[in-house]
């Protein structure tokens, strides 16, 4: 066997393993799509994705919604603290990440190494100490507690996301963009933001995803229906009753995720390439 047709075996071996498992992994969301089509019936009879009486009961009765508050209402409400926690979330985390990568001052070692910590601290031993905080300041049944936080750069792994991808970019530019007259501020925006387009661009799609798809936060200090987002919401249709029809949620979970995943395509490319940079800086 030639070196040729060895490469040409291991190349179709390679890919059908990798189709293998990608259509694996896909399946559950085309079976996803297929049973927002079904019956209960049709839902636990097969575990085929084409349905044979295919209706839109689902999809009408899950944007009804909940006495007269119907699914694009409580999608509207994700977005009121999903856009802003994602903004402040960007300029925070730039803001810091620089003042870390180019400044030295004191204890700027050990607020390093503490801003690293809370990255293992888990999220459930702060909600307790975080719950009574944000009682005492009058926030509960808001969304401030959501927002807040992220106008301090609270999600650390931003910070350090920045922080790494900053690391690779030479100092000298800054040095000429000072030597011109730029202040501190004006290199920061004019010098290192542009360059921190991909790695920015990451830090929102991932914070976009994650606090849409927060469940605990808004479970913790919302409280009132009309505020709910729509993971709550989701939750409280299944916990409408007992017989509740799959065919509703699964409607309803799929309209949810159209956002996430139209900003995700819309921003994919500059996604993979702050993956990649800020991996390999350092």
């Amino acid at each position: 066997m030639t070196r040729e047709i060895r490469y040409r075996l291991d190349t179709v071996f390679r890919y059908a393993i990798l189709l293998f498992v990608g259509i694996i992994m896909v399946y559950p969301l085309f079976w996803m799509v297929g049973a927002s089509f079904m019956t209960n019936s049709q839902i636990f009879s097969s575990v085929g994705f084409i349905p044979k009486d295919p209706t839109l009961s689902g999809y009408v009765k899950g944007y009804a919604g909940y006495e007269g508050m119907t699914l694009l209402y409580f999608m509207i409400n994700t977005f009121k603290f999903v856009i802003p926690k994602v903004i402040f979330t960007v300029l925070s985390a730039t803001v810091t990440a620089y003042g870390f990568a180019r400044f030295n001052f004191g204890g700027k070692r050990f607020s390093f190494i503490v801003l690293l910590s809370t990255l293992f601290l888990p999220q459930v031993v702060l909600n307790v100490p975080q719950y009574i905080l944000f009682d005492q300041l009058g926030w509960l049944d808001s969304y401030l507690p959501l927002i807040v936080p992220s106008m301090f750069a609270g999600d650390t792994y931003f910070v350090y996301m920045q922080i790494q991808f900053l690391r690779g970019i030479p100092k000298e530019l800054e040095e000429a963009a000072e030597i011109d007259g730029c202040g501190i501020m004006q290199r920061l925006w004019y010098i290192i933001v542009p360059m921190l387009k991909p790695t920015i661009a990451s830090c929102a799609l991932f914070q976009f995803m994650w606090a849409s798809n927060d469940f605990m936060g808004p479970l913790i200090y919302v409280n009132t229906v009309a505020k709910y987002p729509v993971s709550i919401f989701l939750r409280m249709s299944m916990d409408a009753d007992v017989g509740f029809e799959w065919n509703r949620v699964l409607a309803m979970s799929l309209i949810a995720i159209i956002p996430s995943l139209v900003v995700f395509f819309a921003a994919q490319d500059s996604f993979v390439d702050g993956i990649a940079a800020g991996g390999v800086k350092g």
